[in-house]
């Protein structure tokens, strides 16, 4: 009976989460910076980045972006980071016309993130086994899920790609998930032809990282606060529904409680 009680206790620490803890660290605007804040969101985005370096060397395939960057690697002769880094500056000038607004993770997030890809692919082995693939590929995908939670609830600001998928969807009013679909099939395709990896690595990557990402908001939330006044609901699929990216900026707190969302 004990051991199944801890395993209910555990299952039930695990559950995934739907909205976006509002944690002691989190921002009250995207360059509110402070030690503990800082080391928390490069501690996500470091994660971030060597999971993402985890499933590339799962050798079975790419999440789409990273389709994108290793193509453009191969075409161009760039390290996957330095690919990683150039096409998240060009996503980022995309926001200019778009008029959003960039925040200190969002420069983070590009730095970082590439920097933690490129040391990822040196460090770890490249899977030459379908089993070792897989378990590379779930381990990756796992910190992907955690280090999306830990710089999310920081409130800094949304990485470079999401900020131009919610910057397309408001200056246009189709729906945030059609527009992230079509901004990443597109780049999946690109990159297939530039000859990135996609295969079952990519499958996974699409099929779990939401849950990864719900799962690791569900764990931040329950060890933070217990009181429903410190959740926002989420209204951002990227990161709390199923998706082939994750990395968003969760919406500002009006004095009401209620979430503002930017128009």
């Amino acid at each position: 009976m004990e051991k199944r009680s801890t395993f209910k206790a555990l299952i039930s620490h695990l559950r995934p989460h739907k909205t976006v803890p509002i944690t002691p660290w989190r921002a009250k605007h995207l360059w509110d910076l402070s030690f503990t804040r800082v080391l928390i969101l490069f501690f996500g985005l470091a994660l971030f980045g060597l999971g993402d370096a985890l499933v590339v060397q799962s050798n079975l395939g790419n999440a789409p972006w990273t389709v994108f960057a290793q193509g453009l690697s191969f075409k161009t002769g760039l390290s996957l980071g330095w690919a990683t880094f150039y096409i998240g500056f060009v996503v980022l000038l995309i926001w200019i016309p778009l008029r959003e607004r960039p925040g200190f993770g969002t420069i983070s997030n590009i730095v970082i993130i590439s920097a933690s890809i490129q040391t990822g692919v040196l460090i770890f082995p490249l899977q030459t086994t379908f089993l070792g693939g897989v378990a590379s590929a779930l381990f990756g995908i796992t910190l992907v899920g955690i280090g999306s939670a830990l710089y999310i609830t920081c409130g800094l600001g949304s990485g470079p790609r999401d900020g131009a998928m919610t910057g397309v969807h408001n200056r246009t009013g189709i729906r945030v998930g059609r527009v992230r679909m079509g901004i990443e099939v597109t780049v999946l395709i690109i990159g297939a032809l530039l000859g990135g990896r996609i295969g079952l690595g990519t499958a996974l990557f699409a099929l779990l990282i939401g849950q990864s990402v719900a799962i690791s908001f569900g764990v931040v939330a329950r060890l933070t606060s217990k009181s429903p006044k410190n959740r926002i609901r989420c209204s951002y699929p990227s990161v709390c529904e199923p998706s082939l990216h994750t990395g968003s900026q969760p919406p500002p707190i009006t004095k009401s409680g209620k979430a503002r969302h930017a128009r």
